[in-house]
């Protein structure tokens, strides 16, 4: 995988068609949280990139690959007692699958992570049957912290969520 040829940025109006084309997919809604709509409208994806406008700072960025969007990858920042945390999530389009894009796109946004927010650490659930996912967060130094047995509901199913995480470098900056 050239490294070079994923790359993040922030989501623009012209993305709106091809967002849409690419989310409207069952296989991708399967490992997502029910508030993202299925099936995905171009609305739904007009509305999710004006939100994406009005984050300050930035934490939701369109992931490309050869200069074509395939994805989508947030940090979102926890508040209250958890405002040094961030929690990570990421999908990318079916036809661009098993080509290294997640891992790399994950590699990215938690550089960006340490470096321009206010966090020192990042982590995520993952659903029991997404071990894709599992292998992308572990590739980049994430670590399972545990098993949360029959936490979530997807699909009907009862399932089991793999919780991953991983802490900044350096833990010296924490603020008081």
């Amino acid at each position: 995988m050239d490294q070079q040829k994923v790359t993040i940025r922030k989501l623009q109006s012209s993305d709106r068609l091809l967002l849409a084309q690419l989310a409207n997919n069952k296989n991708i809604w399967n490992n997502l949280r029910d508030y993202i709509p299925h099936p995905y409208s171009e609305n739904d994806a007009e509305f999710f990139i004006n939100l994406t406008k009005k984050q300050n700072p930035p934490q939701s960025f369109g992931i490309v690959y050869k200069k074509e969007l395939c994805g989508v990858i947030s940090l979102l920042i926890q508040e209250d007692v958890y405002k040094t945390s961030a929690e990570i999530g990421y999908w990318i389009g079916e036809p661009y699958w098993i080509k290294g894009i997640a891992t790399e796109a994950v590699k990215e946004i938690t550089h960006y992570g340490f470096e321009n927010l206010d966090i020192i650490r990042i982590y995520t659930g993952v659903f029991e049957h997404n071990i894709g996912s599992m292998k992308v967060l572990e590739k980049n130094g994430y670590h399972k912290e545990g098993i949360f047995k029959k936490a979530v509901i997807e699909n009907g199913k009862i399932l089991d969520e793999h919780r991953y995480c991983i802490l900044k470098p350096s833990l010296n900056t924490i603020k008081k």
